[in-house]
């Protein structure tokens, strides 16, 4: 519905947060939402002309826009080899024994560094995948895993 509304940051910016808020009430943290969204309109306006930046540096420098969602930017909308690490990407890349990192950055540097890049593009969505849908957080189901054989990890659930 906001986009019916609200197609560019001069649009957002003329309905404002508290607006903006009844938007986007049910998602979570809309509050803190709405105030970033507010702050990124404005500097979209007057510091990058209403264009998105393509710079990694810039993205992150944007109100509410981590590592993460720069990365999933780049990688799905610019084309550019990237593998955003999210906690599903943390858990099996960390679980299977791709990378042995004790946070999301690092586990992204590793990823970025190791993994080939025909499969940089695909990385992120397929680690996901397999995180939400075999490798899940509580319970693997490990014995309809493809990747067994070569997994690392070392508690493998089978029942």
């Amino acid at each position: 519905e906001l986009f019916k509304v609200a197609k560019n940051p001069d649009q957002i910016l003329e309905l404002g947060e508290k607006k903006l808020k009844n938007f986007i009430k049910t998602i979570g943290l809309y509050n803190s939402k709405a105030k970033n969204i507010i702050l990124l309109s404005k500097l979209l306006k007057h510091r990058f002309n209403y264009k998105i930046p393509t710079k990694f540096e810039n993205l992150i420098k944007l109100p509410g826009v981590g590592k993460k969602t720069a990365s999933v930017y780049q990688n799905e909308i610019l084309r550019k080899p990237k593998i955003a690490v999210d906690t599903h990407v943390f858990r099996v890349s960390n679980r299977i024994g791709l990378v042995n990192e004790k946070n999301t950055d690092k586990t992204q540097e590793e990823l970025e560094r190791t993994v080939p890049l025909k499969w940089k593009l695909k990385a992120h969505s397929l680690l996901i995948f397999h995180g939400r849908r075999i490798c899940k957080s509580q319970k693997p189901n490990c014995k309809n895993c493809t990747i067994q054989t070569v997994c690392l990890f070392s508690n493998k659930h089978y029942s």
